[in-house]
């Protein structure tokens, strides 16, 4: 019988994407494990593999279409020897076929089982910990009817709240202030709207849709500003120490060159290990202290920020750090980082010295409690013990959530890290 390929979720959160190529056309043999598709999220472009083999009869959803459902059928499969004919009886929404799709490097699921990449968490653990897992635009509808989303049951992937949960619940069903302290966060939207400003006073423009990453950037980004205390710490790293060791390791390496971010990351990470204080994260209950120090690094891609992430970077050496951030840089630009690639970390660094930026501030990358802003490496001159000198000096501005992170606690990271900057040969042990 057919078989229904469904649009599939490639992440926890994801509840539409972007039919963004179709790899195989129709009247294509199918094996498994075959690429068949190419679908954009919010995030990232991921591969698609097809679970079953057949021939890919039927295309439904077209190449470029927007706003793709999970869940929504996107293609027909048929198996050996089956007549097209066969399509014609089949019944769409009867299929199981979850299973048909997968996305590419992550394992299927057994039997007739959906082979979703990551855990979700269910309705009663979403309750459990006060979370209401609802689309954006229930949120917003939910809002303008006073509508508690807590009390709502979702009919949605993963007992998610959707729009036809909220059309069978009359207005003013829950306290309004039930939805004010549900813990969902609207961005604060500007007043004067740019393009019509522009329109009124004759400014020339051009027009760029948002993707999806850029939307998501902007959304977290203001919610983290908004809502996370942040505090400043600064503080400068001699360089030349270290910038002596790196031609010393470059120099006995074939290939691959260790670059100066390297070290940083290590550092960041064999910080957080020495002086785990600071390896935290914030919730309304709970400190989390994180026992592992995965280091995020910032990637500017055509699309926007991603943030990488290194595993486990403490306990890797600096040869390791360097292979693996040049593997996920190239990913991360082409836009073909797995989820769990990418999502996670216990601390950021935002790393603009290439550009020649001497120092700034980076915004804290929720759920995050820290993030560190590294500067140009540049010559300065410094007082030494009462005489004048020339040294490599590198500014590092750490931002911490002050909710989880004291500035004495702050402080003496930063005072571990650079330690460990200026005398790297720790490092390497």
């Amino acid at each position: 019988m057919p078989h229904n390929v469904l649009m599939p979720a490639l992440s926890p959160t994801m509840t539409e994407g972007k039919l963004a190529k179709w790899v195989k056309k129709e009247g294509d043999k199918i094996k498994a494990g075959d690429v068949i598709a190419e679908i954009e999220t919010d995030k990232a472009t991921m591969e698609v593999e097809a679970v079953d083999e057949g021939v890919l009869a039927k295309i439904v959803v077209p190449a470029g279409t927007d706003g793709v459902k999970v869940n929504s059928l996107i293609a027909m499969l048929l198996e050996d020897g089956e007549d097209a004919s066969a399509l014609a009886k089949a019944t769409p929404a009867a299929a199981a076929a979850p299973k048909t799709v997968t996305p590419a490097n992550q394992p299927a699921a057994e039997g007739a089982k959906a082979a979703p990449a990551m855990a979700v968490a269910s309705p009663a653990q979403a309750k459990a910990s006060g979370r209401v897992f609802a689309s954006p635009l229930a949120k917003r509808i939910a809002k303008e009817k006073g509508i508690d989303l807590s009390a709502v049951k979702g009919s949605g992937p993963h007992g998610r709240i959707v729009k036809a949960d909220l059309d069978k619940t009359p207005a003013g069903a829950a306290a309004p202030k039930a939805a004010a302290t549900g813990g969902s966060f609207t961005p604060a939207t500007s007043s004067v709207n740019a393009q019509a400003l522009a329109d009124a006073y004759g400014i020339p423009y051009t027009l760029t849709p948002n993707s999806g990453v850029r939307k998501v950037i902007a959304r977290r980004l203001s919610e983290s500003k908004q809502t996370v205390p942040h505090f400043y710490l600064t503080v400068d790293c001699e360089l030349d120490a270290l910038l002596s060791l790196r031609k010393q390791l470059n120099d006995s390496m074939d290939g691959l060159k260790i670059s100066v971010n390297d070290f940083i990351i290590k550092a960041t990470a064999a910080a957080l290990q020495k002086f785990p204080a600071a390896n935290v994260s914030w919730t309304d209950d709970n400190i989390v202290q994180y026992t592992r120090a995965d280091v995020s690094v910032a990637v500017a891609t055509p699309n926007g920020l991603i943030t990488p992430i290194i595993v486990d970077a403490a306990n890797k050496s600096l040869k390791v750090i360097s292979s693996e951030m040049k593997d996920l840089g190239a990913r991360a630009k082409e836009g073909k980082l797995k989820p769990q690639e990418f999502q996670g970390g216990t601390i950021s660094v935002s790393n603009l010295g290439m550009f020649g930026i001497s120092q700034f501030s980076a915004i804290i990358n929720p759920p995050q409690a820290a993030i560190l802003a590294v500067g140009a490496g540049e010559e300065r001159v410094i007082a030494k013990g009462g005489q004048m000198k020339i040294a490599n000096v590198m500014t590092v501005t750490a931002s911490f959530d002050h909710r989880a992170i004291d500035g004495a606690v702050g402080a003496e990271y930063l005072q571990v890290f650079k330690k460990l900057i200026e005398n790297p040969m720790g490092l390497l042990l």
